[in-house]
């Protein structure tokens, strides 16, 4: 009988798939942590949107990370935010043992991205989080975080192409890591990466669409904070708690284009739905009110740093027209959160 049910159910899918956004049901939210956690119940890979930056997303990270719920669910954390070469080093120091902050800093402050993104307080915090979630756990319930970042080696990059070579293995490097350090051990795992890394369409080879052609089951959450507020697609979820997951399928949201949901007014034609690259939306308000964390005052005074960072941006100018990367390090530097 399951092939069958099986096959209605997909049936069923369809049909609300082909459905005109006014004729479909609403998306409902759900309390995000066990909507998680029933997602693993399908899923090996639960692939969780990190937008950069947010604060909002960065707060129900650690909130996620601390429920005793999460803790004793056995499910590895995949990082976008860390170097695979110094996978040792977090090792070392999420399991309690003592690391200096000079060699811990160089986990997100040396990965392929040359700006300054990593190095927001809100990153550290994360990993200071876990450290002090395993503080409280016996060792077999640890949680295990794990650096998907190519290992480039900053010693041995000296121009645009020598970056290149590493930024072209972003993708497989950590598809890598999820295949042999989580699925080959029997393990599970949350991935935390940039959403565009999930989609599953016009996104190229990316981490989702490697692991789902090794026929890996990936369960995507899309944290849309830049695009149109969802109330204005559906109203309802003006009233919803923050934040909530709520499965995009065969609803209002799902039916949208999904360039107007990213809020790219011209969609040239592209005629991709939310439900087409993502399974569900995590909710954390409308994006009038979200906040962008700013680089720390010891970093933007620090003539060391400085020279380090900028020297990097310089390997990518960006296009014609772009501020210079001294210009774009004092955004990032001020003062004063544009977000608030």
């Amino acid at each position: 009988m399951k092939p069958l049910v099986g096959l209605m159910i997909a049936m069923a899918c369809a049909v609300l798939a082909a459905q005109s956004p006014a004729t479909r049901p609403l998306a409902i939210p759900m309390e995000p942590l066990q909507a998680i956690l029933d997602a693993f119940s399908s899923h090996a890979v639960v692939a969780l949107s990190e937008p950069h930056g947010n604060e909002q997303a960065a707060a129900f990270r650690l909130a996620l990370i601390r429920d005793p719920r999460f803790a004793g669910a056995g499910t590895d954390i995949v990082i976008e935010s860390g170097n695979s070469r110094y996978q040792d080093v977090v090792d070392r120091f999420v399991s309690g043992q003592p690391v200096p902050d000079e060699t811990l800093r160089r986990v997100w402050q040396d990965t392929t991205i040359t700006y300054f993104v990593w190095d927001r307080p809100i990153y550290e915090q994360f990993f200071r989080a876990v450290r002090d979630v395993n503080a409280s756990l016996p060792k077999q319930k640890q949680l295990r975080l794990l650096l998907g970042d190519p290992p480039v080696d900053w010693n041995a990059v000296h121009t645009r192409e020598d970056l290149l070579k590493w930024q072209g293995l972003r993708e497989s490097s950590a598809a890598s890591v999820v295949r042999d350090q989580v699925l080959a051990k029997g393990h599970r795992a949350l991935v935390i990466y940039g959403e565009g890394h999930f989609w599953r369409r016009n996104a190229g080879n990316n981490l989702v669409r490697r692991l789902e052609a090794d026929g890996t089951k990936v369960f995507t959450i899309s944290a849309p904070i830049l695009g149109p507020d969802l109330a204005s697609v559906q109203p309802s979820v003006s009233s919803w708690p923050r934040p909530s997951v709520a499965l995009v399928r065969g609803t209002v949201i799902g039916a949208q284009n999904f360039q107007s949901y990213l809020g790219d007014a011209n969609s040239n034609g592209d005629s991709t739905r939310v439900e087409d690259q993502v399974d569900a939306v995590l909710y954390l308000g409308p994006p009038s009110s979200m906040t962008t964390s700013m680089l720390p005052a010891r970093l933007c005074d620090s003539e060391l740093y400085r020279t380090m960072r900028l020297g990097r941006m310089a390997l990518e100018p960006g296009p014609p027209g772009s501020p210079p990367p001294a210009d774009v390090l004092k955004t990032g530097c001020a003062t004063t959160n544009p977000g608030k």
